[in-house]
């Protein structure tokens, strides 16, 4: 039987996730955004090295409130310079000839316009998952779920949803590979890391950024989370 990792170390508290500028051009983006309609988990940081703490005006673009969609980012997310959120706001009406908003600029010609016809088209909130990378320059449409664990690489349009840990890239984004074999993510999503309290998650952090899946299952079953791994009694 393999020796099992010692899960009896010191108390980690790690940084303060309410940190503005925890490193240079980088904010724990809890700490600067302040939308009603984004809504950003524990140390989930933006890099910009012209100010991250315009994050939520220089990334997240058409997004009034009025259409009452939301940006919701997970908990531990890595956003790069440039990364853009594009939300239901932009949206023209699809449901006659033209697309033209010819209500906004009124002068008679808002008469008859009909609100529910840019409706039809609205994609619902935008979610990324927790522990997910979106790397520099990268732009995620609206109504678009990136699942826990993905990376969306440089540059990428992301259209469509993304599977958790899940590397897509390109325009429009598609699938280049998994990350790991289909049960190590069944049992990383199951163990959810991220959902630990702060001092279990600073003992096991080199657990997490490891690879080695037996010694971070030790410290899931330490507080009950897992009462076992899949396949051993």
């Amino acid at each position: 039987m393999p020796e099992q990792p010692n899960t009896e170390t010191a108390p980690v508290r790690g940084p303060d996730p309410m940190a503005a500028r925890p490193q240079m051009d980088t904010a724990f983006l809890q700490a600067v955004v302040t939308r009603a309609n984004i809504e950003v988990g524990a140390y989930s940081y933006y890099h910009d090295e012209k100010g991250p703490e315009h994050f939520q005006d220089h990334c997240v673009k058409y997004h009034f409130e009025f259409l009452g969609d939301r940006l919701v980012i997970g908990k531990f997310c890595a956003l790069a310079q440039d990364v853009t959120f594009i939300m239901n706001d932009a949206n023209h009406a699809m449901t006659g000839f033209s697309t033209y908003p010819f209500n906004i600029f009124g002068h008679g010609w808002e008469d008859g316009f009909d609100f529910a016809t840019i409706g039809a088209g609205l994609r619902g909130d935008t979610v990324v998952g927790h522990d997910v990378w979106i790397g520099r320059g990268a732009t995620v449409m609206p109504g678009v779920t990136i699942g826990h664990g993905a990376i969306v690489a440089t540059g990428s349009v992301v259209v469509r949803d993304v599977p958790p840990y899940t590397i897509v890239g390109g325009n429009p984004a598609g699938a280049i590979r998994q990350r790991f074999d289909t049960a190590t993510i069944a049992r990383l999503l199951e163990i959810a890391w991220w959902d630990w309290p702060a001092e279990r998650i600073g003992r096991a952090v080199n657990a997490i950024r490891g690879n080695d899946l037996a010694a971070l299952d030790a410290f899931a079953r330490e507080a009950g989370d897992r009462k076992s791994t899949p396949g051993t009694p």
